[in-house]
């Protein structure tokens, strides 16, 4: 007993996680939380005077300023479909761990590294009017017009929309779809189901969850979109999205709270088309988020 008694206890090992929250907090704090509410504050302080809705008020009556919301959605909305619509099927053909699936992750991922704004200066090049693709439809009499556009215009944009958003949405999908245990399908096909039975009984409801969530991102990705509205299309006609509106009032007007009003209109549509795409996956599955391996 007096051995136990003089062995020192050992120390418990210290738990610093309690040292992450507070610098986590203060991250979050400093940078979503103090610039939503300083902008919101912000909207409310209208530069010409009137009361606080003023800016609002301005907003949904300006032609040139309530019109960007539906402009921007038609260039989000189908981007959002064809990326993560192409994603699906080419992520369940790579779903198994093989050097085609290690190249096209690797070829898909220059994109990313490269940027919007260098995305829109090889498109310039290559889909211009005097780039290799309208030559090569005029050598293959494929277009009988002069000349083809597909830039500085609404198909401008929606590909640079495409080209930039496809990598991102795939690679995330790919994760879902890589992260479901084949063995599910294997039982159902010994049950008498076939591919296209395994892909919509076991598959798809078990990527409801993933799919959505990149249909999110990607939306509001493609639904913040400058650079190619402006190196790719007509900002001051078909592709004036509000992203470019809320430019021209900070500075070119120097308003910054009606700017601050155009970027809070912006965020609440954004939250309107997340949350329902949300309310949309959970009337279409309601169970287990995930079949994981193992």
């Amino acid at each position: 007993m007096s051995t136990l008694a003089s062995t020192p206890a050992k120390k418990m090992p210290h738990d610093t996680r309690g040292w992450l929250v507070a610098p986590a907090l203060g991250c979050i704090v400093a940078l979503f939380l103090y610039p939503f509410a300083y902008g919101l504050v912000l909207s409310f302080k209208p530069m010409n005077g009137g009361g606080m809705l003023a800016n609002y008020v301005q907003f949904f009556t300006d032609l040139s300023l309530w019109p960007t919301v539906f402009v921007t959605l038609k260039l989000a909305v189908p981007a959002t479909v064809i990326n993560v619509g192409l994603s699906l099927p080419v992520a369940f053909a790579l779903r198994r761990n093989s050097p085609y699936q290690k190249l096209v992750t690797t070829l898909l991922v220059i994109p990313v590294t490269l940027g919007t704004v260098l995305i829109a200066d090889g498109m310039l090049s290559y889909f211009g009017p005097n780039g290799w693709f309208p030559q090569a439809l005029h050598a293959l009499h494929l277009y009988t017009n002069e000349e083809v556009r597909l830039t500085h215009n609404y198909w401008g944009v929606l590909i640079s929309l495409i080209v930039s958003g496809f990598p991102f949405a795939f690679l995330l999908t790919l994760s879902y779809v890589t992260g479901i245990d084949p063995t599910l399908a294997r039982a159902a096909a010994t049950l008498g189901a076939g591919p296209w039975q395994q892909f919509r009984q076991i598959y798809l409801p078990l990527l409801a969850p993933g799919l959505t969530m990149a249909a999110c991102l990607s939306f509001v990705q493609a639904y913040s979109v400058f650079p190619s509205a402006v190196l790719l299309g007509a900002p001051a006609g078909p592709t004036r999205v509000i992203s470019i509106a809320a430019a021209e009032a900070a500075f070119e007007s120097y308003d910054y709270s009606l700017a601050s009003t155009i970027a809070i209109v912006m965020g609440f549509v954004q939250l309107v088309v997340v949350a329902a795409m949300l309310g949309l996956k959970r009337s279409f599955y309601a169970g287990p988020v995930s079949g994981g391996k193992g």
